[in-house]
Formats: C-alpha cells, structure tokens, sequence
C-alpha cells in the first residue's frame, strides 16, 4: 500500500497524512483483513507493525473489555512508527453502570493501568455509554468530575461516545465542554450525529461502510469527508481531527481508512 510521497521506514511506509488529520481503523486482529489488508501468510505478531505503516491511528477495543498490562502498552509503542497514535475505548465497567457516579474505581483501575506507557503515542480516551443510557444532566456531571486531567506528566483528552438521542441538546453540549470533554460524531444509521463545532478535536467514527464497495464509502463521500476534515484543522492551529472506520462492513474498513489517506494526500 505504498503511495506517491510516502515517507519510508523501516518496516514499511508512512501515509502522507495531513499531521492534524489521523486515519484508522477499529484493532488490528481480524481474520478477514488477512490476505488482504495484510499480506498472505504475515506472523500475526507482525500485524500491529503492518497496520501502523498503512495508517496513522488505530482505536483499541481490547481495553474496553479488560485490564491490560503496562508491558503490553510498551509493546505496542516499540512496534509502531514515530507519530502512529492509539485512541484506547475505556473500560466498559465505567461506562455501563445505571448510576455513573459511582464509576471512580473503574475509571482509576483503567488510567492506571499502564497507559501511560504509550508515551507520545496516546491519543484520545473514548468513554463509550450504551445506547440505552439516557442523559441525566446530574449524574452525568458527576462522571466528568470524575474524569482525570492527567495520567503521569501525560496530559489526557477525553471523548465521549454518547448514543442516545436525548444526548442531541445544548445542555450536554455545554456540559461537555465545561469539562473539556469532546463528543464522538458518529455516522450511523442507528446512533444520533451530534456536532459538536466549539471543540478543537474532531473525533468521528464512520459506520457505514458497505460490503458492495470495495472502499467501503463510495469515492465522493470519501471526498467529502476529506474536504471535511480540511476544513476543521484550517480553522485553527490547535484543531485535530480523528476520523476512524468502524464496524459496518468492516472487512471494507482499512481499503476505506486509505482512500481518505490518499484523498487528504
């Protein structure tokens, strides 16, 4: 997948991104990307470092389900290019919980569980509710107090991936931000797409892809997403944006995360 202007490394190349625009993709192990994002018969082992070389962000999943070591974080770093950022999906026993306020374990098992050992390599904190969660602007409030500010001498950026349509009010988007928090926009058919303009990170999730394209998104919306992206970053210096592929047809999400690489290219 090497393109025109890439950068070479060692172990592959690196995409001509835009350097406050990142592109990825949801993990790096699944079967079907083998043989074809992946090249036939690559040591899974080596997947991390393949995928890292193709694209300039992956979001982890894994941490959403249990508690990682600080050796596996380290590992990740040493296998990735300068500049590659992982976007960690938080613990769900923080998320998923009827009352939120009562989360302040989770969450400090979660950041202390040696993502600290990314370096410059972590990116944002995705803090996933479930769909069914509804906004309660007190209990609400009281998780993002509970949200640190800091892991280490590590700055943290938190993004919250709300799914509920009474989340689409200014009252959220204003409690949002008083906290310093980010809201995932989210291409969907199912979850509401909440803009959230007064942010300086943009962190979109694209979910549908679809099977019959071979990119995923057909050319112009993919175009159009560039031009999107674009536009943010040039409103001002500070501004970033995350855009990753997520679930629909996700055999399709790595050929879709590179036509955006050589669209912004």
């Amino acid at each position: 997948m090497a393109r025109e202007g890439a950068q070479s490394t060692p172990g592959g190349t690196m995409p001509p991104t835009a350097p406050r625009i990142r592109v990825g993709i949801g993990g790096w192990n699944y079967a079907p990307w083998r043989g074809t994002f992946f090249p036939p018969g690559l040591p899974h082992r080596l997947e991390l470092a393949h995928a890292s070389r193709q694209l300039t962000a992956i979001e982890v999943n894994a941490t959403y389900y249990r508690t990682l070591q600080p050796a596996t974080f380290a590992s990740w770093r040493e296998q990735t290019p300068p500049g590659f950022v992982f976007s960690l999906k938080a613990s769900r026993f923080a998320t998923n919980r009827k009352v939120l306020a009562t989360a302040a374990e989770p969450i400090a098992r979660f950041v202390g569980s040696g993502i600290a050992e990314l370096g410059d390599k972590l990116g944002p904190l995705l803090w996933q509710f479930m769909p069914t969660k509804r906004f309660d602007p007190g209990d609400f409030e009281a998780f993002l107090q509970l949200l640190p500010q800091r892991v280490g001498e590590r700055p943290l950026r938190h993004v919250l991936d709300v799914r509920h349509e009474s989340f689409a009010c200014q009252a959220y988007l204003d409690l949002a931000r008083r906290y310093r928090c980010t809201t995932v926009y989210t291409d969907a058919p199912q979850f509401p797409a909440i803009p959230d303009a007064a942010s300086e990170l943009a962190y979109l999730r694209l979910m549908r892809s679809s099977a019959d394209c071979p990119t995923g998104y057909r050319p112009d919306a993919i175009a159009a997403w560039a031009q999107g992206a674009r536009a943010w970053t040039a409103m001002g210096p500070q501004r970033e944006v995350f855009v990753y592929f997520i679930n629909g047809a996700k055999e399709r999400a790595p050929a879709a995360a590179a036509e955006l690489i050589r669209a912004l290219a």
